[in-house]
């Protein structure tokens, strides 16, 4: 079997080895193992829809939040980071997961031991640390829990953080802004260590799938039949995290008083936020402009209202539209990676 440099594939990084086809007889490597596995995988999916109720019942089905290794839980202790991370430098990225998935969504398909961190770790020192928490609580309980966790790695990490880079994918990037805000808030001294953060697919400003279904139970409920009404009540088990994330409430107050709007949380001052949107179609053309990645706007991934704000949260110019690429996709593509590297290398010139 000979291997060759060939051209990067939509979910290969360039420079990554491509497997020539082997003689006749020869016994073709075992694929690389994915490094989460498939029972894991299907707790992510079960917290995304139930994390909630299993929580409040003290369900051991319950994700806890946590730092992963290699599929493993990473206790935030000086010498199990030392053990995990030998060569780690004072430069540190943290990878947070979207809904009702885990760590390996960042893996790529065709190389499972390969992602955004293992690359950025190769190409600019930064050591990866993997989040895992439970995407069914809601999103403030999270990012409250994500702020207490970064104030003890400060603290434990075996040597001295210099910068912290934040990169979330869908959820996860309004779980680092809560967490961020409730820093800002409590002056926790981790968050003078991020200078850069990273959205990848988030949903700033909510999800339309999710507002969808909370819109088919109101009308399924004003219909005066028991079973239309029971039908309502099925469609409207959704997690509480499912239904933050429909408009997007990364504070306690957002959801505590669903009455009124959710107001917008400007970003912390001080921060380089850059965003990386998805579009199905080429950017302009009519699919990319009503369904985005298929699952979130390109108005709501740009922090944007609608296609007319014109006061977004964020600088139109750190917005990077990457074309031709759905919202799963995202966590784990060439170009995404290529975006986030542009910018690192444009930030640090």
């Amino acid at each position: 079997m000979t291997t060759s440099e060939g051209p990067a594939t939509p979910d290969s990084e360039p420079g990554f080895p491509v497997v020539s086809s082997s003689p006749a007889g020869t016994a073709l490597p075992a694929p690389p193992k994915p490094r989460v596995g498939k029972v894991d995988v299907a707790l992510g999916v079960l917290n995304g829809v139930l994390g909630d109720y299993l929580h409040r019942q003290n369900n051991t089905l319950a994700t806890p939040m946590g730092l992963y290794h290699e599929g493993r839980p990473l206790l935030v202790e000086r010498e199990a980071l030392r053990a995990a991370h030998p060569q780690s430098t004072g430069r540190v990225a943290l990878w947070v997961h979207g809904l009702a998935v885990t760590e390996a969504v960042w893996a790529f398909p065709a190389e499972p031991t390969t992602d955004y961190g293992t690359l950025l770790e190769r190409d600019a020192g930064f050591t990866p640390l993997y989040l895992r928490y439970n995407t069914g609580l809601h999103i403030s309980d999270n990012g409250e829990a994500l702020a207490n966790l970064l104030q003890r790695l400060i603290a434990e990490f075996p040597v001295p953080i210099t910068e912290l880079v934040l990169v979330g994918y869908s959820m996860g990037g309004l779980v680092l802004r809560s967490a961020c805000h409730i820093a800002s808030e409590s002056c926790l001294s981790w968050l003078s260590h991020v200078r850069r953060s990273y959205s990848i697919g988030v949903p700033h400003f909510g999800s339309p799938l999710e507002r969808m279904g909370t819109v088919v139970a109101q009308v399924l409920r004003a219909v005066p039949n028991p079973y239309t009404r029971l039908v309502a009540d099925v469609v409207d088990l959704r997690s509480s995290g499912v239904k933050d994330l429909g408009v997007a409430r990364l504070r306690r107050q957002d959801w505590e008083d669903t009455a009124s709007p959710c107001k917008p949380l400007l970003p912390p001052p001080g921060i380089a936020h850059h965003l990386i949107v998805g579009a199905l179609g080429q950017q302009g053309q009519w699919l990319s402009a009503m369904f985005g990645d298929g699952v979130v706007s390109l108005a709501s991934a740009s922090g944007r209202t609608g296609p007319r704000d014109t006061s977004p949260l964020f600088p139109p110019e750190n917005v990077k539209v990457v074309a031709g690429i759905d919202h799963v996709t995202l966590a784990h593509h060439a170009d995404v990676y290529a975006r986030l590297r542009e910018s690192l290398a444009v930030e640090a010139s």
